[in-house]
């Protein structure tokens, strides 16, 4: 087995695989960046909901919630246990009265799939947060339990010791072909010129999904390097309680520390597929600081700190995950285009991906709706609460 990318995706299948015992084979992970500067899991603000508006999401991030609040131990090392730092702060989501439909018909879904989630009216918002102004809302969603945000970097380093542990190898290189014979990879070739043979290659290398799919043949893989921007912002106010918070216009903001940070996914037009990781402040002066500036009082006079930019892996499909074998190519597992979810979803993926590879099917949770094969014919699971 040959993992082409060792960020959290990556490694976390790495660690479910050699994690279980009726799995028989050797695992490596091939990843061309073992500092993680610029992986996609190191610049994520961290969040993880259930508040999502397709089951799959909201199923895969319940998994996930449980083994993160478990991960000190079930990620252990000897007496190494990891800290991901996991605050249960929960998510809130703002609607105006146009968008309290669709508010309601996920917060359904949500609660029936056993999300610990509630709605709340503007009088139960002042009453919980006195710091947020109600103007042009008519209500609220907010994630009680299971939601909030970790520390991205120190969850990918407890998924790849201890996989190391078990027998996972990593690899300090890069994949520049997959050599396919008929519907099979048979090996992977480095650019320092080795040549490994797999039995199954994993495709969990984030934005650059769609290269990695060409190199085994198959064109237009609809993943994309899009970027988003991290601001971070220092005011003098402490806001009581607050949760992640997304705004109507889509503008979001958590604590971070004594600070905040803060962002929005850019409009179509200013969103192309990009792969440097240059900072842009006039979408935080055009969007973000006015609609936080609206949104809380105090936001009116902050200060902007060190902020950064990382990069979605988003499928222009649906923007949803592609997984499991590529129907051309069946040993060639796909786990790509989590359009910005992929931190959150990680454990949830790494354990359905080991199954599909040990015993061809899922076991845990059925993600057969977020195979390949729905863009082969036309269909869409598309996600309505991308942040």
């Amino acid at each position: 087995m040959v993992i082409v990318g060792g960020g959290v995706i990556g490694s976390s299948i790495a660690y479910f695989l050699a994690a279980e015992e009726a799995f028989r084979g050797t695992v490596a992970v091939v990843e061309r960046d073992p500092s993680y500067a610029r992986s996609s899991t190191g610049l994520s603000v961290g969040g993880i909901r259930q508040q999502f508006s397709t089951p799959e999401n909201v199923s895969m991030s319940l998994f996930s919630a449980h083994f993160i609040r478990e991960a000190h131990d079930t990620l252990s090392v000897d007496e190494d246990k990891p800290e991901v730092s996991f605050t249960e702060a929960g998510y809130l989501f703002l609607a105006t009265e146009r968008g309290m439909s669709v508010l309601r018909r996920n917060h359904t879904l949500q609660r029936s799939l056993g999300a610990d989630v509630v709605l709340l009216a503007p009088e139960e918002l002042r009453e919980r947060f006195p710091w947020l102004s109600l103007r042009g809302l008519a209500g609220g969603s907010l994630g009680i339990s299971g939601e909030g945000w970790l520390d991205p970097y120190s969850l990918l380093m407890a998924f790849k010791k201890k996989g190391q542990s078990l027998g996972v190898a990593y690899l300090n290189d890069e994949v520049v072909d997959l050599a396919r014979k008929g519907s099979r990879i048979e090996s992977v070739r480095l650019t320092g010129g080795g040549r490994i043979g797999c039995g199954t290659a994993v495709n969990a290398a984030g934005p650059e999904a769609a290269a990695v799919a060409a190199l085994a043949g198959i064109r237009g893989f609809p993943v994309r390097p899009r970027k988003r921007f991290v601001y971070r912002i220092h005011c003098r106010e402490q806001l009581a309680e607050c949760p992640l918070t997304i705004d109507p216009t889509g503008v979001y903001f958590r604590p971070e520390g004594v600070d905040f940070l803060c962002g929005v996914s850019p409009p179509p037009h200013r969103d192309p597929d990009c792969e440097d990781l240059e900072m842009e402040y006039d979408l935080f002066e055009e969007i973000v600081w006015p609609a936080l500036a609206h949104r809380v009082p105090a936001f009116e006079a902050v200060k902007l700190g060190h902020s950064w930019a990382g990069h979605y892996a988003y499928n222009t499909w649906d923007q949803n995950a592609i997984l499991g074998a590529h129907p051309e190519v069946e040993n060639f597992v796909l786990a790509n285009g989590f359009s910005g979810h992929g931190l959150q979803q990680s454990p949830a993926v790494g354990r359905a991906v080991a199954e599909l590879v040990t015993f061809g099917e899922y076991r845990t949770l059925d993600l057969r709706r977020l195979s390949f094969a729905r863009l082969t014919q036309d269909q869409h699971c598309r996600e309505e609460n991308v942040v």
